[in-house]
């Protein structure tokens, strides 16, 4: 795997390919059960989407960013992209399309956690041929980031063409679904939960936090599957990486108080996404990571959560 950094010091060159929502977020006392109606409080939209997640949190956290998305023709869409220009991300690649809606996501929160439903709308109108148009771009990126909230087909063909032109990939593997060898073969650092990381091995999500041993079974098959690095995020359990020899690294959480984890996962990826084209020591990068999301899951709603660089900086847990 080539080194990421071609020689930049103050900033890599990050393409994000990925999906844009406008979140629909509501916080309820319990999570309602069917047919039950349940009286909410703090109501609000906020800029969402891991694609634009994470680009916002790589932009905001110093990297040069670009986005290649769809939106919808809608007012959602053009105050998405609005969001995004505001954060520092180039969306020059992100299209409004006049034949699906923006996507959205119904977000209910509960003492920090949380249930989401997507429609995903103009995120599935990003298409193989968008990929292979943007053959130049993601030749000239540091590093590519990926999701799983847009068409599969799309993530296996960002995953091949990054290959033929020897930009390394970081995917996201949200939400979890099964994904096919040759695309995994192609990824250079996955970033699943735990329950991800189960789903990829062919594993029933798990129901209680996972054992140090069944951890390193899950992240060992991982890379037997081809992935160079695993780096797991845990929740209030911190986070599981590899070293390159394959060794299982954990490190704790930072001791915050959460108040919606929503984006926490999408700021850490987005975090370590400027870490790595930085070309700073996995053990550095993982750590500056959880900084940024530890931050994030202090603050409500997904886009306004994630902090700036100064702010991650400055934060000792």
């Amino acid at each position: 795997m080539r080194l990421i950094n071609r020689g930049r010091v103050e900033m890599g060159a990050i393409v994000v390919v990925g999906s844009i929502n406008m979140d629909l977020v509501i916080h309820s006392p319990r999570f309602p059960s069917p047919g039950e109606t349940v009286i909410g409080h703090g109501f609000m939209t906020a800029p969402g989407g891991k694609g634009a997640n994470q680009a916002c949190a790589a932009a905001k956290l110093g990297g040069e960013v670009r986005l290649l998305a769809r939106v919808g023709n809608d007012a959602f869409g053009s105050e998405l992209i609005q969001h995004l220009s505001a954060t520092g991300v180039n969306t020059a690649d992100v299209i409004a399309v006049d034949d699906s809606p923006s996507g959205v996501a119904l977000i209910t929160v509960r003492e920090g956690e949380n249930t989401i439903v997507i429609d995903p709308g103009a995120n599935h109108r990003l298409t193989t041929a968008d990929v292979a148009a943007y053959r130049r771009q993601l030749a000239a990126a540091d590093l590519v980031v990926l999701q799983l909230e847009i068409p599969l087909e799309v993530v296996a063909e960002t995953v091949r063409v990054a290959g033929e032109v020897g930009t390394p990939v970081l995917l996201n593997p949200a939400p979890a679904v099964s994904l096919g060898a040759e695309t995994l073969a192609g990824v250079s650092y996955l970033t699943p939960n735990a329950g991800e990381a189960a789903t990829l091995t062919g594993r029933p999500h798990p129901d209680a936090p996972l054992s140090a041993d069944e951890l390193e079974r899950i992240v060992g098959e991982l890379r037997r599957m081809g992935v160079s690095r695993v780096c797991a995020t845990l929740g209030g359990d911190g986070v599981a990486y590899t070293q390159e020899d394959g060794t299982v690294v954990r490190r704790p959480a930072y001791p915050v108080t959460p108040f919606d984890t929503t984006a926490a996962g999408d700021v850490f990826s987005g975090a370590l996404a400027v870490a790595l084209t930085e070309n700073l020591p996995l053990d550095e990068a993982v750590d500056f990571a959880q900084r940024a999301a530890a931050i994030s899951v202090t603050r409500g709603g997904a886009g306004p959560s994630i902090p700036l660089r100064s702010e991650v900086d400055r934060f000792e847990g």
